[in-house]
């Protein structure tokens, strides 16, 4: 198993079309690209004209007054917006270097910021990133620009090894108040993390950046952070350093040990509700194409509900 991504397997993320029947020379995968196009391309599109509808057409898109004054079904057409910033915000932390089964959260997270930044440059938007946690780095800004270039330069920033240390303060609460002040109006943030923490002292500067772009959360999760196995007495060492002995063969510890899980990721889905931010879950055993299809239609499912 890789210990961290590797920049071939991101770059080749731009042939996969598996579970399509496709020859692998297409760009991208066709399904997730196109599911990301219609489910965020929302704000991204200026109205153009009304035509007449044709058979095929989104339905979304009907133009109810005028069909009605007809009574011959009519369709709004709209034109993309070519301009439109994605950001990939990805958690760079050591913690990440962690995963019991499949692989480790790190991969997961730089796989999916590789499949996203290929369907976002397929689709001519420009694309941009941060990554932050890192004891080193601290945190890298990568503007958005469009070209294959500019993705190029993430991805093989995403594929360097990251040093086990401390990180000083809160790196994702930093991450959010830097994208709040340096990057364009309406912009996709993308935010790839382990979101197995306390989340309420976020939701502020969640809600102030929500005010402004479109959020979506991409949580990287992993068997164990819900469920500890059983196997005996184990120390675990905090992030102050603090030494703590547990009997993961207590049935109680165990129950606690995933109440107190549950408890975080309810709080975490009751935020994303509250201020319109898309949750999505990777699990370090899943496919991730697969789990970003379920995310993204799961998101088009609910804006056609609303």
């Amino acid at each position: 198993m890789a210990l961290h991504p590797q920049i071939d397997d991101l770059l080749e993320l731009r042939h996969q079309a598996r579970t399509l029947g496709l020859a692998s020379h297409h760009q991208v995968n066709s399904a997730f690209s196109g599911l990301y196009v219609s489910v965020f391309r929302g704000s991204g599109l200026d109205f153009e004209e009304v035509r007449e509808y044709r058979e095929g057409d989104d339905i979304r898109n009907m133009e109810w007054h005028v069909t009605a004054r007809t009574n011959v079904p009519h369709l709004k057409v709209f034109r993309e917006e070519r301009e439109r910033s994605v950001m990939l915000c990805v958690d760079s932390a050591p913690h990440m270097s962690f995963g019991t089964r499949g692989t480790f959260k790190s991969i997961q997270a730089a796989k999916a910021a590789a499949l996203i930044g290929w369907a976002a440059h397929t689709h001519h938007d420009r694309v941009g990133g941060l990554l932050f946690g890192n004891p080193d780095a601290r945190m890298s800004f990568f503007r958005p620009y469009r070209g294959r270039r500019a993705l190029w330069r993430l991805l093989r920033a995403l594929s360097l090894p990251v040093r086990q240390g401390r990180c000083e303060g809160d790196p994702l609460q930093d991450a959010l108040q830097r994208l709040n002040r340096g990057i364009p109006t309406g912009s996709l943030i993308f935010i790839i993390a382990s979101f197995d923490r306390e989340i309420a002292s976020l939701e502020y500067t969640f809600g102030h950046l929500r005010q402004r772009h479109s959020i979506v959360l991409i949580s990287v999760d992993d068997p164990a952070d819900r469920e500890i196995p059983a196997i005996g007495s184990v120390a675990f060492t905090g992030p102050d350093g603090k030494v703590m002995e547990i009997d993961t063969d207590d049935e109680q510890a165990q129950q606690a040990y995933r109440s107190a899980w549950e408890e975080r990721r309810s709080q975490l889905r009751k935020m994303a509700n509250r201020l319109g931010m898309t949750l999505i879950t990777l699990g370090t055993e899943e496919s991730v194409h697969r789990s970003l299809m379920i995310g993204l239609q799961r998101r088009a499912k609910a804006q056609i509900l609303r």
